[in-house]
């Protein structure tokens, strides 16, 4: 019995205790109301750069969506994942029928092809290799069909053929570029069945996705041969759109002084982020720049410094900054026929840098005295939430001490399948006005302050209330323990 309520106690504890910890929206020094599309459970925000530019952490710790009651609700961060593609068409076929007297062998043995081409080089003729008696027109055994139309992968195969034909019908698929070479694509089988006025079909076979020139089609049973009436091939080319990135404005560099010739040029970024490429703005025709991206970032700082970090005065060793080569490249915008030719992106390595900068080979000429624009990019994600309670939602960040709360988007939505993402609905949502959040200036974010007292008033009521509770049942269970010693 002690046990047990040792157990409520450890139980009411950490009930007291979490509710005492959540989170509150005047925790957040930013708040930017979400419009919603769509009735749905869940809704998918798409995380814009200002957001990112405006946190407290580069890893998106400190973002919420509260509730118009002012409650966190359950979200998930995924990263913004490159789009699956595909490229579909169909194409006619043309079809010739197999003849073969010999009905009991094994379906499409001794079944040999000969072809006649035209001007053209297409197959305009194909019968059997077998020996035909006068007169007499041998069993159908099968059908060959030219499918060179369709130079991509083959998925399916549509057949249509004439009245009479009924019940189901099972062929060996093989394919080959050369009437020679055979590959061996299966078994496909189609039906009909006729019935007091009604009629089943099926009449589409799955290929397995491969290239070919020619198809052949072996019956298994000879007998029940359908005649072929029209043949459809279909062929899906797959791809994948890489995820689209973010990207920032332009932001302000300064020059470098005391550097000769063409120039050198830095900027810093509010936080430490991981670029994937910059993008430098070149205004003047005729202009040819050799370069040299560097970055620089602090491995122990994960969040923005605190103000009295800003306010110490640092030594010369530690005002100097380790920069790291991170790519080369060649900017340019040069005349050719018709237009111009302008190269004003370089690929980084995707690591993660609070500064850039350019340093620019002399011999091409510079990129001007004043610090060119640049805009960086970085890889996207999604924040998808529950949406519980009543609207609006808003979404809070800038948070210098926020852990993440994040679940994972399997647990969130415990039916989602990425292979089947149709099972699951989600609604739309975006930031009702992008323009509200202010991003800090580099290096100034101050921890927030409650800007509602009267919740930090409650929450510490409903821990001193907590704690009270717990005493009172401590000393209850202790005297009910020494009245059980007294009567033993």
């Amino acid at each position: 019995m002690c046990r047990f309520n040792r157990k409520i106690l450890l139980w009411v504890a950490l009930f007291v205790a979490g509710n005492a910890a959540a989170d509150a929206p005047g925790d957040y020094a930013q708040h930017v109301l979400l419009r919603t599309e769509g009735e749905a459970a869940w809704y998918r925000l798409d995380v814009p750069m200002s957001v990112y530019w405006a946190a407290a952490h580069a890893d998106l710790r400190d973002l919420r969506v509260f509730n118009a009651a002012g409650e966190a609700l359950p979200y998930a961060l995924t990263a913004t994942e490159d789009r699956r593609t595909e490229t579909r068409r169909q194409a006619g076929a043309r079809f010739f029928p197999l003849h073969d007297e010999r009905t009991g062998q094994e379906a499409g043995e001794g079944i040999a092809v000969r072809v006649r081409r035209d001007a053209s080089g297409l197959l305009v003729e194909a019968r059997a290799d077998s020996a035909e008696p006068a007169g007499a027109v041998p069993p159908l055994r099968g059908w060959l069909l030219e499918v060179s139309a369709l130079d991509m992968p083959l998925e399916r195969l549509r057949l249509g053929w004439k009245d009479g034909a009924e019940g189901f019908q099972r062929f060996r698929i093989e394919a080959s570029d050369d009437l020679e070479h055979w590959r061996h694509w299966g078994e496909g089988q189609i039906a009909r069945l006729d019935f007091d006025g009604e009629r089943i079909e099926r009449n589409e076979v799955r290929l397995p996705g491969s290239k070919a020139r020619y198809l052949r089609l072996t019956w298994l049973t000879p007998e029940v041969a359908a005649t072929l009436s029209e043949a459809t091939v279909v062929g899906v080319v797959a791809g994948y759109k890489a995820a689209p990135l973010l990207w920032s404005e332009a932001l302000p560099g300064q020059r470098v002084q005391g550097v000769k010739g063409a120039g050198e040029f830095v900027w810093r970024l509010p936080l430490s982020l991981p670029l994937e490429r910059v993008h430098v703005a070149i205004t003047e025709p005729n202009t040819l720049a050799p370069v040299i991206v560097s970055g620089a970032w602090r491995t122990a700082e994960s969040a923005r410094p605190e103000p009295s970090i800003r306010l110490k005065k640092r030594t010369r060793r530690q005002q100097s900054d380790i920069w790291q080569p991170l790519a080369r490249g060649l900017l340019y915008r040069l005349p050719v026929e018709g237009g111009e030719d302008v190269q004003e992106d370089i690929e980084l390595p995707g690591v993660a840098v609070n500064q850039l900068r350019l340093q620019i080979d002399s011999r091409g000429g510079g990129l001007g005295r004043e610090a060119p624009q640049l805009s960086v990019a970085i890889p996207g994600h999604q924040l998808v939430f529950l949406a519980r309670g009543a609207p609006p939602y808003r979404l809070a960040f800038g948070r210098a001490d926020a852990q993440s709360a994040e679940l994972p988007l399997s647990t969130l939505a415990p039916a989602y399948d990425s292979n089947h993402p149709e099972k699951v609905k989600f609604g739309t949502a975006r930031l009702a006005d992008a323009a509200a959040i202010a991003a800090p200036a580099t290096s100034t974010l101050v921890a927030p302050k409650t800007s509602d007292q009267g919740n930090a008033y409650g929450l510490w009521m409903v821990l001193l209330a907590g704690v009270a509770l717990l005493v009172g049942m401590a000393v209850s269970l202790v005297r009910g323990q020494k009245t059980e010693d007294s009567r033993r």
